[in-house]
């Protein structure tokens, strides 16, 4: 798993012209989620390294994308 695939299944889902529910009710894939749970683990523990750091923060700016998205669609279908 790497972090251009968890953006890979959001453009994906973006470029394929996507309903704005399907937007708002978007979830990362099971192996992105996996990944993420694993990098918080290892950051708690303090065994992660300096490229799992980057590595974490880039889903972090995916996530914070993510959210906006969701957020304008959720807007979207209560107007």
């Amino acid at each position: 798993m790497t972090v251009a695939h968890a953006y890979d299944e959001l453009l994906d889902v973006l470029s394929a012209g996507a309903a704005t529910e399907q937007i708002a009710n978007f979830r990362s894939s099971a192996q992105t989620q996996d990944r993420v749970s694993e990098l918080i683990e290892r950051k708690k523990d303090g065994t992660i390294t300096r490229a799992e750091v980057e590595e974490m923060e880039e889903y972090l700016n995916l996530e914070h994308v993510m959210i906006m998205a969701k957020a304008r669609a959720r807007q979207r279908l209560e107007a």
